[in-house]
């Protein structure tokens, strides 16, 4: 154990010393927040106005609130997956610089190593998604808050749900890179799609129904849906205070993939949980595996 956190220090000292490194971490969601603030609250704002029947006005502080819910939960949805992308570069970077071959040959297990970087991305992609949370409660506080404490528990449990999801997503992609060229192509792969696949970019009710079908099989689409559920909840809890019906409220969760309809069946929020969570430990287990067979074949 002592070794192990010397190991997980290491790589977070590492990763915190390396400004190129940090820097693409963080500056992800604070870039992503400016660009939906410049460009997408207004399309935004234009579809729930467009989409409310005739006769139902809702204040500013309520459309606002509606706005600064999606352009969080769709931002967390996509920076929790591509920070910790962004955080794990250094398992590779040690397989390039060769430090690898001299942390192997040393009196240390290769699950030790293995379970060093997973924890190691984890911690430092928490505290850069944490951080990018802590500036959307700012954002959302500033245009309309209508968060409870329980949104703000359960966001932040999505947050740390999801960078579970994309520390072992990536542990297991990183896992068969070896150069530096792999490790750009793969962050800018990430980086440009993961956010369309798993609707943060745009709604799955945007997509055509096969391409939804698909898309529905993929876990960070349920972390998705998760985030923007609980970022959405107290605006729509609202709105049917002040006398919207329940129908049109429905709709406008369909319309923003708050409600996830599998096959035409609505997937629960409990079980959109279990595909996540089944999903983080099937990773982890292939992590695992993949690091036995290889110890084994050296």
């Amino acid at each position: 154990m002592k070794t192990l956190k010397c190991l997980i220090l290491r790589n977070v000292r590492l990763f915190f010393k390396d400004k190129a490194m940090f820097f693409t971490s963080l500056i992800t969601p604070l870039i992503l927040l400016v660009l939906y603030m410049t460009f997408l609250g207004n399309v935004f704002r234009d579809s729930l106005l467009s989409g409310l029947p005739a006769g139902v006005v809702l204040s500013n502080e309520l459309v606002n609130g509606y706005v600064g819910g999606q352009l969080i939960s769709s931002i967390l949805a996509v920076s929790c997956v591509t920070v910790s992308f962004c955080s794990n570069m250094l398992m590779v970077q040690d397989k390039a610089n060769g430090t690898l071959k001299d942390l192997s040959v040393s009196p240390v297990r290769p699950s030790i190593l293995s379970l060093s970087y997973y924890f190691a991305t984890l911690i430092s992609s928490l505290i850069v998604c944490l951080s990018a949370t802590a500036v959307c409660f700012v954002y959302v506080a500033s245009v309309g808050w209508f968060l409870s404490v329980a949104d703000v528990l359960l966001l932040l449990l999505d947050v740390f749900l999801l960078v579970m999801f994309g520390t072992a997503l990536s542990s297991v992609i990183h896992f068969f890179l070896s150069t530096q060229g792999q490790i750009s192509a793969v962050g800018s792969v990430v980086s440009s799609g993961y956010g369309f696949l798993c609707g943060a970019y745009m709604p799955l009710s945007q997509f055509s129904i096969g391409l939804q079908r698909v898309l529905h099989f993929l876990p960070g689409t349920y972390g998705t849906v998760l985030v923007r559920n609980h970022a959405m909840r107290g605006v729509f809890g609202e709105m049917r205070r002040v006398g919207v019906s329940e129908e049109v409220t429905e709709m406008l969760g369909d319309v923003i993939d708050c409600n996830l309809y599998f096959f035409s069946t609505r997937v629960s929020l409990g079980s959109m949980y279990l595909v996540l969570i089944v999903s983080i430990a099937a990773l982890i287990g292939v992590y695992v595996l993949l690091n036995i067979l290889c110890a084994r074949k050296a």
